[in-house]
Formats: C-alpha cells, structure tokens, sequence
C-alpha cells in the first residue's frame, strides 16, 4: 500500500491536478503534500523561531551583564553541545537576570540558565547536569515538534511555502509559551534526562549529576506549589530523580567543584525571598513594584481598565503583525505564577552579553575537568 500511495504522489508531479489515477484524488494528494512540506520546520526557520522566543525570555528576565559569568558558562556549555547529536548548531548560553531557579531552552541552540539556579549549583559537573537537559531538548527539537504533534498551530489559506513568516510567527509564539511553561511530556522530559546523563558523561564529567541538584532542589521546594520553577512538569521529581541514578549506574567521574566556586559567586536566594511578577502585571524587566509599594497604594482608588491575565507580554514589540493576533497566546505565562520560581521578578537589561570562546581556550578548559 505503502508503494502504490508513493507512486500515486510521483505521478501528481506529472499530470494535471484535477487527474484521477487508480481512483485516487491526486489534487488531495498533492494539497495534503503541501501541507505537509509546510509543517516540515527549516533550520533557518527554527533559528528564527530561538531567537524570537529568547527575545521575549531576556525581555521577561533580563540579563546579567557580566562576561566572565557567561564566558565560563559558555565553556561549559559548549563542551557538551559539541558532543550532541547538533553540534553545528550556533549554540548560545545565557544567564538571566533573576532569583528565580530555571533554565529554558529556545528552538535553534539558544540556552538560558537563571543566576538563582547557578546559586543553587554546587559544582561545575550540576551546572553540565542542566544544561545538557536543556541542550537535550534542542538537539532533539522537543518544542516544534510538540507543536506540529499537537495541532496547536494551524496554517492560514494564505500561509504557503511562498509566504510562511506568518506561520513561523504562530510557531515562535507558542513556542515561547512551551518554553516557557515547560510544557514538554513525560516521553520529551525522560529523552532529555537521557541526553544530560549521556552528554555529562562524553564531555568528561561524573553522569547523573542533574539527579543530585534535582534532589536539593526537590527539598528546597517541598513546601512549595507542585508546579514550581525549574523541571516541574511531567514525570515527578523524585520519579526522575531514580532514573536519572538507574540510568548513570556505578559510573564516577570528576564534579570539578572547586573551578565552578572560583567562577560562580551567586548564594541561592530562599524562595520565601524571591521577588515576585503580580498576576496581571507586565512583567517585563524591571517594570513591576513590589506589593507593599506607596506608589501602588495612592494610585489604587483610580479607575483602571480590567487586568489581563498572564504577563501582558502583548506589549513587546512584536515581530509581525501575526503575532500580534496571537499575543495573548504568548501571554500566557502567568500561570507560572504558582511558585515564586515560576513568577520571579527579572532585571532591567535583555541585552545579550557577548563572550566569545576560541576552540584553544576551549581546549585548555577541557583539561581543567580531569
């Protein structure tokens, strides 16, 4: 059957549209064709979708504007992502501005890792544990794909192989508010934790470390909303945390603690501590007051439009009016207001902080984790 259908799509390439073979609507075959290569994501495509939604995420969060925090973090990172199943992809890591624990990986090799999560690290093998998860979504484009999976994004009439910015549009604001919300399934969740087991291991450094900052994690939010910050999604923590350890057995390895300590200079912040997004607010950098706030406190008798639900990101400057239609889709973020995590205030400055990495330097770095 398999092969009648395969021959059935040649021949719509060599007769009229509108031909019948075999009984077979070739025109149906030749639209379902279409739509199908319209799905199909590009590279470039998925680069310009990472970059969108790590706009909007530095944008949320703000940057750290300290290169030899991300100098080093960059190290680490690419000693992994040059073992990964993408090793040409133009791989980025940034750290965000934030007290809040999590990380987020953006389509196309772009990984954000909070300064609240390199505070609760302890070691530079951990902080690898992380980001090969992350990479391990990307590698394996977890975040498309569970699009396309799910139908949550559908083409217009208009939206063809010749015109597909509107479609990419649609794609990069869900896909932001994926990233976002951690939305990935147990299977994704589990195949990430796989790649952050296998890539600690290749790039030199003791597997399964991720279990052990999941497990002080896990501790530091047992009194916490179930959905809470970094990895609170699908399987459950301590769940992971067993597989993580079934996965990397007996094998040791170097946890290189004293380097990340040398580099690393951040102190968790309780999460009792944590600065907050209110529900409702903009929650772009720096923008947000705190409760208790006098300003906030004069101005509360005035009349004011009814508040919008998530973190009003519909006032970034999109990128095409498509996005524009879909802004509240993006907008979505607020229920990561359920934890202090989830809704951590951000800094003043989405500006990505340059650190540029020589495959010397990366070389000599390399040796440091014996």
């Amino acid at each position: 059957m398999k092969h009648v259908i395969l021959a059935a799509a040649l021949v719509a390439f060599a007769v009229p549209a509108h031909a019948q073979f075999g009984g077979i609507d070739l025109k149906k075959i030749q639209q379902a064709k279409q739509k199908y290569d319209d799905l199909n994501v590009s590279e470039e495509e998925e680069l310009k979708i990472g970059q969108d939604v790590s706009a909007k995420i530095r944008q949320r969060f703000g940057v750290v504007q300290n290169v030899p925090v991300h100098k080093y973090v960059t190290l680490v990172g690419l000693t992994l992502a040059r073992q990964s199943e993408r090793p040409g992809l133009p791989w980025t890591f940034i750290v965000l501005d934030t007290d809040g624990v999590n990380a987020f990986a953006s389509p196309g090799g772009i990984v954000h890792i909070t300064r609240g999560a390199l505070g609760l690290i302890k070691s530079e093998a951990e902080l690898a544990g992380v980001l090969a998860h992350e990479i391990g979504h990307v590698a394996h484009k977890h975040t498309v794909n569970a699009i396309k999976k799910n139908k949550t994004v559908t083409l217009g009439t208009s939206e063809t192989l010749s015109n597909r910015a509107p479609f990419v549009d649609k794609l990069a604001n869900k896909a932001y508010e994926m990233v976002l919300e951690n939305k990935f399934d147990r299977g994704d969740e589990m195949d990430a934790d796989k790649v952050s087991v296998t890539l600690t291991e290749k790039g030199g450094y003791a597997p399964g470390t991720l279990a052990a900052f999941l497990e002080r994690l896990d501790d530091r939010n047992k009194d916490q909303p179930a959905q809470n910050g970094l990895f609170a999604s699908h399987p459950e923590t301590k769940e992971r945390i067993a597989a993580i350890r079934k996965l990397a057995g007996a094998k040791t390895g170097p946890t290189v603690e004293t380097r990340y300590k040398a580099n690393i200079k951040y102190e968790p912040t309780p999460v009792t501590a944590i600065a907050t997004v209110e529900d409702g607010a903009s929650g772009l950098t720096g923008s947000t007051k705190p409760k208790d706030d006098k300003a906030a406190d004069k101005n509360k008798d005035k009349k004011e439009d009814p508040p919008k639900k998530g973190f009003g990101l519909g006032s970034l400057k999109p990128s095409s009016s498509s996005e524009r239609e879909t802004a509240q889709v993006s907008a979505s973020g607020g229920s990561r207001g359920l934890g202090a995590d989830r809704a951590a205030k951000g800094g003043g400055n989405p500006t990505v902080v340059k650190a540029s990495v020589t495959d010397a330097e990366l070389a000599v770095f390399k040796k440091g984790i014996a």
